[in-house]
């Protein structure tokens, strides 16, 4: 008697012939998936709240652009700078007035020695004590050359007189403009952290509002806008819109359009063009 099964040899048993695993709910077979991915199925009503999830996301990035380009943070950095140069060149003319306080102080102390010798020195000629002619000629001729320096001495402080004055003048009229500075860095702060609070409790709203709109969406196809998303620019689902995807504005074709209307209308769809997901509405064109 042969074998049960022609080509086997003796003593082996037959393979089995590959058997039909079942696709799960979410996983049934669909003509747009084109084989890139086990389909995925979500009620008609999940893919349009997905589409509010889909907004609430783009408001989100829509604040924290506002929060990052605010007017008040450039103007801020501005001012800060404007002050800190400011305080600087305050700074370095405090200095400078302080040094030439020291520097008079100095000069007119210089002069003050000079005057109370040459004045020694007139009275000794003036006393009728000198007597030697040599010794007189040389009193006289340190008389005149005191005088001299004395004259040289108060030139120098005058000198220094007017550059004290001078960054005096400077050290006031920029500890003013500090003032004013700081008082507008202030204010522009002020603005500034009134519009970030007001930036960070709509985004607080909206963070709430979205988590409770994510939390009635199926989690596979939540999962899956989450990862389109952050693959796309921020874009994970799209409207399907008088047969234009909106997340890339492209048209579909007739070949793309057939598909979508022969899925089933719990198959989620994707744009063929830039993969997004594809919620279809009674305005899509179908």
């Amino acid at each position: 008697m042969g074998p049960a099964h022609p080509g086997v040899p003796p003593g082996h048993r037959p393979l089995d012939p590959p058997s039909a695993v079942p696709l799960t709910a979410s996983q049934s077979p669909c003509p747009v998936s084109h084989s890139r991915s086990p389909q995925l199925n979500a009620a008609p009503a999940d893919q349009i709240r997905l589409l509010d999830v889909q907004a609430l996301d783009v408001r989100l990035t829509q604040l924290a652009h506002r929060r990052d380009t605010l007017p008040e943070h450039a103007e801020a950095r501005a001012l800060e700078s404007d002050v800190a140069q400011r305080r600087d060149l305050l700074v370095a003319a405090r200095t400078e007035e302080s040094d030439t306080a020291r520097e008079q102080a100095k000069a007119e102390q210089d002069v003050d020695q000079v005057r109370q010798r040459a004045a020694r020195d007139q009275q000794r000629l003036e006393s009728g004590l000198v007597t030697n002619p040599k010794d007189l000629e040389s009193l006289q001729s340190e008389i005149a050359s005191l005088a001299r320096r004395q004259d040289d001495l108060e030139t120098i402080v005058l000198d220094i007189m007017e550059r004290q004055e001078t960054a005096g003048a400077r050290a006031k009229e920029l500890a003013v403009k500090v003032e004013e500075l700081e008082a507008k860095a202030a204010e522009t702060a002020a603005r500034r952290d009134a519009a970030l609070a007001e930036i960070e409790a709509e985004s607080g709203a909206v963070r709430a509002e979205r988590a409770e709109v994510a939390a009635a969406v199926p989690a596979d196809l939540l999962k899956l806008y989450e990862k389109l998303r952050e693959q796309q620019g921020g874009i994970g689902a799209a409207r399907l819109y008088q047969r234009h995807c909106e997340g890339c504005r492209l048209e579909l074709n007739i070949t793309e359009l057939n598909e979508v209307r022969a899925a089933a209308p719990d198959a989620v769809v994707r744009c063929e063009n830039c993969r997004r997901i594809l919620v279809r509405t009674p305005k899509s064109g179908l």
